[in-house]
């Protein structure tokens, strides 16, 4: 698991994102579940995600409409496959309307630019 903490902050809300190998929807699920063994993690607003199993997208929105689809998206651009890309933010309080799909798209750009695979 590669994590990239607190990467962008936004009227209070908090992101950062993570990912690794990933190539069926069990893994996924063990994927979010030690993810949120750091308490942290468990006590995010949203933890979405999302990866190709083959061509066909798994996502998951946790609460955040559309954020999955957005991941998927570029996870297809960059055709990445049997790889999860998980968004994590925290909510500050104020809500940041369509700015949260932006800082989804940037989250996931940082995490295919700097990740290590």
């Amino acid at each position: 698991m590669e994590l990239f903490d607190k990467i962008i902050t936004d009227r209070g809300s908090k992101y950062s994102v993570s990912g690794g190998p990933c190539s069926s929807p069990d893994e996924a699920r063990a994927f979010i579940i030690a993810l949120c063994r750091k308490k942290r993690f468990a006590k995010a607003t949203h933890n979405t995600w999302a990866f190709l199993q083959g061509s066909t997208p798994v996502k998951n929105d946790d609460g955040e409409a559309g954020a999955g689809m957005v991941i998927v998206r570029m996870l297809e651009r960059e055709a990445l496959q049997n790889h999860i890309v998980v968004v994590t933010r925290w909510f500050g309080g104020k809500p940041l309307g369509g700015d949260r799909f932006r800082h989804v798209q940037d989250a996931v750009r940082f995490y295919l630019d700097n990740r290590s695979g």
